[in-house]
């Protein structure tokens, strides 16, 4: 029963006690006296405790639960616009080579499908009666200068008898004539011979430029020229090639609005019009190739307009004919708000995004977006750099609400603000 009691209590002795014992010990405590900042103190000491239970024993204030929510900081950046169309490969030079004389064909005297250089052999032509006509046209020639030389000397004789009276003046016109027919003969010869010596020429067929050749188009022993086939090869040169693509009217107008005229090269930008393109195995070709020409007028079937760029083809990656996706950059925008497309909604007033006030309460802010890229938009109007907004859990929120912010980032995620 009184196992909890302390061990040093003597209850035998508290029994013994007397009742004038305990009327003796109350009379001596009521003889006590204290000194009046002593009850000072006992009843201070007495406030603070009691005052300390009353603050345990309050109930603590419960702290309200706002939305958490991501945001992210507003910043600007240079962002290059692009568009993206179907194009096709052309060759920079495409040249047919074809007979320019009537001949069977003698001779081939190239590999098909290598590179030929600028004025080298590719075909002959039997010559045999184009050089008898050259031959034709020298004996003719210097008939004729052997006419005119005859016509100076008899010029020369009538002169001096004309002179003395001893020839009439019809001698003398006669011999003037004669001369001045002898010496248009020869130029007449002259000029027969150049020509038959040029067709002579047309009967070795060479490459107008250097190139990869095709293969041949007649065979050995086919008469060619006028009469026949005249198209023996083609010859392409494809170290350098050209995208063709179309554009529409509605692109020309958004790149007049940025004051970008597509084709030209314009001193006052930092940067110009190129293109990318795909190969067959849907990697991007390494080179770029710029933008150098755009067709004046639209095509009215169409309602499109011819757009080209160069493009280098040292490693001949790039084949004449065949088709590929073009990406071509249109515009750069510098210092442009960029924010992610993630924290836009839309709705048919208009765009907007929930901006975070330095109070942490947020504000539906109405933006005008431009041009979207990858994960990002544009923002035209409304929003400035620096500017807070939220990007995960704006679902939540409605104007005017209070929110606990959590700044998401690349360096620091999931730090409070």
């Amino acid at each position: 029963m009184h196992k909890h009691l302390p061990n040093n209590i003597n209850f035998q002795k508290i029994k013994d006690l007397k009742l004038s014992d305990i009327k003796a010990m109350s009379a001596n405590i009521k003889h006590i006296h204290l000194k009046w900042w002593q009850w000072v103190l006992i009843v201070f000491l007495f406030l603070i405790i009691a005052g300390g239970i009353v603050w345990i024993c309050l109930p603590k204030p419960v702290e309200p639960e706002y939305p958490v929510v991501a945001i992210e900081t507003v910043e600007t950046d240079n962002v290059s616009i692009y568009g993206e169309y179907v194009g096709r490969v052309n060759a920079q030079q495409f040249v047919e080579v074809r007979a320019r004389v009537e001949g069977y064909l003698e001779k081939m005297l190239f590999d098909e499908g290598t590179y030929v250089e600028k004025g080298q052999t590719l075909f002959i032509i039997d010559p045999l009666l184009y050089k008898a006509n050259v031959e034709s046209a020298k004996a003719r020639l210097n008939k004729a200068k052997a006419q005119a030389l005859k016509a100076e000397r008899d010029l020369n004789r009538i002169k001096p008898l004309f002179e003395e009276n001893a020839a009439s003046q019809l001698d003398l016109d006669n011999a003037v004539a004669a001369y001045e027919t002898s010496h248009a003969d020869v130029v007449i010869g002259e000029a027969d011979l150049t020509q038959a010596e040029m067709v002579l020429g047309y009967t070795s067929v060479k490459s107008p430029i250097s190139g990869f050749i095709s293969e041949r188009n007649v065979d050995i022993g086919t008469l060619v020229g006028p009469g026949g086939k005249s198209l023996l090869a083609t010859v392409v040169k494809t170290d350098t090639v050209r995208i063709d693509f179309s554009m529409t009217a509605l692109d020309y107008l958004r790149s007049k609005d940025r004051n970008v005229n597509i084709g030209q090269k314009d001193s006052t930008r930092n940067w110009d019009s190129y293109v990318t393109v795909t190969l067959a195995d849907g990697r991007e070709y390494p080179y770029k190739g710029l933008v150098d020409f755009a067709d004046p007028q639209v095509d009215p079937q169409t309602g499109t307009f011819s757009v080209r760029a160069e493009m280098p083809n040292k490693d001949r990656e790039l084949l004449p004919g065949q088709f590929t996706r073009v990406k071509m950059l249109l515009d750069v925008r510098e210092n442009a708000v960029v924010a992610p497309s993630r924290a836009l909604e839309i709705e048919k007033g208009g765009a907007y995004i929930y901006v975070v006030r330095p109070d942490s309460v947020v504000e539906r802010r109405y933006v005008e977006i431009g041009p979207e890229l990858e994960n990002n938009t544009v923002i035209e109007r409304g929003l400035g750099k620096g500017e807070k907004i939220v990007v995960e859990g704006f679902h939540k929120l409605n104007p005017g609400m209070k929110v606990k912010p959590v700044i998401l980032s690349t360096d620091s995620i999931g730090a409070k603000e």
